[in-house]
């Protein structure tokens, strides 16, 4: 494991063989909360444009809201 952070935010991150295939483990170190990622949906970060990946990382869209 990995951890990948900054004055924002702080994440660790392994690869996960439990699946299927192998995918990518990505754990919130200030919540705890995990996602995982699969080859097909880190290819698909790979080529979104970058107006669609500045959208994702508006901390107000989702992040801090009570109702999630």
């Amino acid at each position: 494991m990995e951890i990948i952070g900054n004055e924002f935010a702080q994440v660790a991150v392994s690869v996960d063989g439990d699946a299927n295939s192998p995918r990518l483990r990505l754990e919130d170190r200030r919540t705890g909360r995990v996602r995982y990622l699969d080859a097909l949906e880190l290819e698909t970060l790979v080529w979104l444009p970058d107006g669609h990946l500045r959208r994702l990382l508006d901390p107000a869209a989702d992040r801090w809201r009570e109702d999630t």
